[in-house]
């Protein structure tokens, strides 16, 4: 974070997803990469990332749930502060739209991911569930998604028959 800080050259947000907040959070202890998404975009940061990548030996990703799925409206505001350090404010991004994405996607880390994040209270089930009501009549506009399939996994993990 600090050597993407010292990269931009003004006031922005940078949004830390997936393994990233996984491992902030505490409940990894690595990750294989670092998915980001900034806003605004900043060239100086952008043109700073290879050597960065290539300095510190991590991947960094341009990658967000916005990249894959209808993110609810707002998601900005749920996004929880994590840091600020000069001019760059970090956040994790919102938490529910992680949480779809990583639903969507479907795979085994990924489900646990939001398991965990439901037992530690960062989602809720029946507020994930709502989000991706929220979002369904959207999800044409992403051929590749399978809406019942999303649709079954939201509701296995959100609303578990106990």
């Amino acid at each position: 974070m600090e050597s993407l800080a010292r990269a931009a050259d003004r006031e922005m947000r940078i949004y830390l997803v997936g393994g990233t907040t996984a491992v902030l959070m505490g409940w990894r202890s690595s990750t294989i990469d670092v998915d980001l998404v900034t806003r605004p975009e900043d060239d100086a940061l952008l043109r700073a990332i290879p050597a960065i990548k290539e300095r510190l030996q991590v991947n960094i990703e341009l990658a967000s749930p916005l990249d894959f799925i209808p993110v609810p409206a707002g998601w900005e505001d749920r996004s929880p502060p994590i840091v600020r350090i000069g001019r760059v404010s970090f956040h994790h991004f919102d938490f529910y739209g992680q949480a779809l994405a990583k639903l969507e996607r479907g795979h085994r880390q990924d489900v646990a991911d939001v398991r965990e994040m439901i037992a530690r209270g960062l989602v809720a089930g029946p507020q994930l569930l709502a989000y991706f009501e929220q979002i369904e009549p959207d999800l044409y506009r992403y051929p590749a998604l399978d809406p019942p399939t999303f649709r079954r996994a939201v509701e296995e993990t959100a609303m578990p028959v106990a």
